[in-house]
């Protein structure tokens, strides 16, 4: 098992209170989704969840980044922030940072099917 791999399964053991959670390999990393919402990014050993204006705050105030990938020489970013290990630790507070990051991913889909 790659150590990458083994940082999923920790991922989803703390996430195992969210309703109907899995992994889907996606670009060398993982997308988690609660149903058909994708909420989070595992990827290079680090738990990104999805933001939006209101909740990057919690992320940027503790000086978190945003997701980042390289494409055709750019560097691109998405609406994706990385989890603070302090909340990747404690199962509880994780949970209810996953249900920040479902309900924005609730409402971006919300937007843009309108």
């Amino acid at each position: 098992m790659m150590p990458d791999d083994s940082f999923k399964e920790f991922v989803l053991d703390q996430l195992s209170g969210v309703p109907d959670l899995r992994a889907r390999t996606m670009f060398g990393a993982h997308g988690i989704y609660s149903g058909d919402k994708f909420f989070g990014i595992v990827d290079e050993g680090r738990l990104f969840f999805k933001t939006d204006t209101a909740s990057q705050d919690d992320y940027t105030s503790r000086d978190m980044g945003p997701f980042t990938y390289e494409m055709k020489g750019k560097t691109m970013t998405m609406a994706y922030h990385e989890v603070p290990p302090d909340v990747l630790e404690n199962r509880n507070e994780l949970i209810l940072w996953a249900r920040k990051a479902i309900r924005v991913a609730v409402e971006k889909k919300a937007t843009r099917s309108k």
